[in-house]
């Protein structure tokens, strides 16, 4: 058991972790059949759920097959092997993606054509859309494909993690086997094609490719052609420790991820049996691994549909956050410096964190920039600023985590760009990912050092947060100021993880701290007092902490949980989780802010984080939390949280058995807390 844990909860206490993310995924897909989304916004909510099973296989899936290989039969949490949890991912995954292409087809297809958008197949093609479509693929399409036969000359070639292909049956007489071929679809031509007809009309690539197949085996008897992709695994194990320039060594192990082992075939569901044995030998899967598609193979095409000018109507409305207005002769230090500021993003816009940081870049006084980077978007304003300053001649110094999960190429661009300023990059800390959100502004004023703070539950990425829900708080306390000196000094020199004095980090002080807060409550519930804990998370995972909201459930303590996604706590249990509620919402939004609030007697203690409570934000990562301690700040932060526990229309409740109900609203009037939020900030831009 892991850190924490007693042997007083047993495994049908806990909730298979990669079991409650595909229920989490099943949300993020019920959202695709609600008609209270606008056509787009379905069509959208399915794009993101095939996109977030990808990656699910290409990590968890994998890593899952990796212990299986490696002869692991250590229990999980709920108690189930590294075989077991394969088999039950599977039986749910065929039905998940059963589902999925059902609301592609009878749903969000049929929704896009009654909006004069139509994806149409070749039987219903018009002659001269047909003679359009060919000539379309002489000119455009065939001078790219590249036919790879395999033989005994021509070994099985090897196939891209996730890229599209066409495998092909060759007949090779009656007394032969068929031969197998592949062509992979090109990824640098669209996946949609436009054709002349009524409305809004395309076709699909691998369509165009198939109809003309024969013109690339000229001579041959095609027998089958059917559309397939692999999933490899891109998890990128790295040796950190013997490795002299890290950032050379993920660069190679970049290109490592697109020849993985592979984990799942998706394949046309039509396709012959032949076929589909001849991929399942050349890959080594197992015969589980290969799922039947009936429809196109990744949709990965609706994200273009979703991009289509003229379209905006059948999206939600657009939305204006809060700014934060200054005076003609303010600045952002100006008003810092007049009492801390917490925004909500999306509602509060995140134009003031890179006005902050571009003041900072601009401003004579300033001394020094030090920032942790995570996920920056591609064409970053806060790289921009950073830049600046270093440029300008100031003391800059940015810990960009090289190991961000798909985001290591972006981020190994961007760190090249700021050494080339005069910025020192360091790319992240040996063993641990940085995960923490931090910047620090030291500024002359008068003579005397002044430090200002920025602390974030989400990444400094203008893009996300148009789409992501976060806090972020400024501050120019000098006690904080100093914990985030003594932060930076650790992750740029050899020191130990500092002691703090408001500022609590991971992996030294978090779990402990949580801990503490967390048999507070319930000592205070033991002694016949009001006690509870209201959190809000993305995922709620670590044992050791679910063992702990155990005990302090036992003990009287009345908490209640809003977890986004994975939670493999069972709420409602008799004797063990009886006091504890969890809810879950997906919604236009992406709720990512990380809230902890404990009662404290009366005395009220909220937090905010970059940590979930997973056992990997609190024992592999560097994160940072951090206090609300100004009372008008609290009640906003706690304001939230009660906002979205009202929340009637978008919420999922959380059973001991592990599904997810509607939370009933009863005779009350239907309530969606993100669109109450978007109404009260348009009021108060208003007023």
């Amino acid at each position: 058991m892991e850190k924490g844990a007693t042997a007083a909860f047993s495994y049908e206490h806990y909730i298979n972790r990669e079991l409650s993310w595909l229920e989490f995924n099943q949300r993020v897909l019920d959202e695709a059949l609600s008609p209270t989304n606008p056509p787009f916004e379905r069509m959208r909510f399915l794009a993101i759920a095939f996109s977030n099973l990808d990656e699910f296989f290409m990590v968890r899936v994998a890593t899952l097959w990796e212990q299986v290989d490696a002869g692991i039969n250590r229990l999980d949490i709920a108690g189930m092997t590294p075989r077991q949890q394969l088999a039950a991912i599977t039986a749910r995954v065929r039905v998940m993606m059963e589902g999925m292409y059902e609301v592609l087809r009878k749903e969000v297809l049929p929704v896009l054509g009654r909006a004069g958008i139509h994806i149409l197949a070749m039987k219903n093609l018009s002659p001269d859309q047909k003679k359009y479509v060919d000539r379309y693929f002489e000119e455009q399409v065939y001078p790219v494909l590249t036919p790879m036969a395999v033989d005994s000359r021509r070994p099985f070639p090897l196939i891209l993690n996730r890229s599209l292909n066409l495998g092909l049956l060759i007949d090779e007489g009656e007394w032969a086997e068929p031969s197998f071929a592949t062509v992979q679809v090109p990824s640098g031509l669209s996946r949609v094609i436009p054709i002349p007809g009524e409305g809004t009309c395309f076709v699909l690539l691998e369509h165009v490719i198939a109809r003309n197949i024969d013109k690339l085996f000229p001579g041959r008897k095609v027998m089958c052609t059917h559309a397939y992709r692999i999933t490899r695994n891109a998890d990128l194990p790295l040796d950190e420790y013997d490795t002299a320039d890290l950032l050379e060594e993920m660069e190679k192990k970049l290109h490592q991820r697109r020849w993985g082992f592979a984990v799942r075939l998706e394949i046309d569901s039509r396709a012959d049996r032949r076929l589909v044995k001849v991929l399942e030998d050349a890959l080594e899967l197992e015969g589980g691994d290969a799922y039947p598609i009936n429809g196109p193979i990744n949709p990965d095409f609706l994200d273009i549909l979703y991009k289509l000018p003229g379209c905006e109507h059948l999206k939600y409305p657009p939305y204006y956050p809060s700014q934060i207005e200054l005076g003609e002769e303010e600045s952002m230090f100006d008003r810092i410096r007049s009492g801390d500021l917490l925004l909500y993003h999306p509602y509060d816009s995140f134009d003031s964190v890179v006005r902050f940081v571009r003041q900072a870049a601009r401003d004579p006084r300033v001394l020094a920039i030090k920032q942790t980077l995570y996920r920056v978007s591609g064409d970053s304003p806060i790289i921009g600023a950073l830049v600046e300053a270093a440029e300008a001649g100031k003391q800059v110094t940015v810990l960009l985590e090289l190991k961000a999960r798909f985001d290591e190429a972006n981020n190994i661009h961007w760190s090249r760009r700021l050494e080339r300023a005069g910025a020192h990059v360091i790319y992240g800390m040996a063993g641990l990912k940085t995960h923490s959100k931090i910047t620090l502004v030291v500024r002359n004023e008068d003579g005397d050092i002044c430090r200002y703070v920025h602390l974030g539950t989400g990444n400094y990425n203008d893009v996300t947060a148009r789409i992501y829900t976060d806090h972020g708080l400024f501050t120019c306390d000098p006690v904080m100021g100093a914990d985030a000196s003594a932060f930076f000094n650790m992750l740029t020199g050899y020191s130990d993880m500092p002691a703090m004095n408001k500022l609590s980090c991971a992996p030294e002080g978090m779990r402990d701290t949580f801990m503490r807060l967390i048999e507070r409550e319930a000592e205070n519930a033991r002694a016949g007092n009001k006690a509870e804990i209201f959190a809000k998370m993305n995922s709620l995972v670590d044992e050791g902490i679910i063992a702990a909201l155990y005990r302090a459930s036992e003990a009287g303590v009345r908490i209640r949980l809003i977890v986004r996604g994975i939670c493999c706590l069972r709420p409602g249990i008799e004797g063990v989780s009886q006091n504890i509620e969890v809810r879950s919402i997906v919604g236009r939004y992406l709720e990512h802010s990380r809230i902890y609030l404990f009662h404290n007697g009366g005395e009220p203690e909220l937090y905010l984080s970059s940590a979930d409570w997973m056992t990997r934000n609190l024992d592999r990562r560097v994160e940072l939390l951090f206090p609300v301690e100004q009372q008008a700040l609290r009640d906003k932060a706690w304001q939230v949280l009660k906002m979205q526990w009202k929340d009637n229309v978008k919420a999922r409740k959380l059973e001991s058995d592990g599904t997810y109900y509607p939370v009933s609203g009863g005779d009350a009037k239907p309530f969606n807390n993100q669109e109450e939020l978007m109404r009260l900030h348009g009021e108060e831009r208003k007023g």
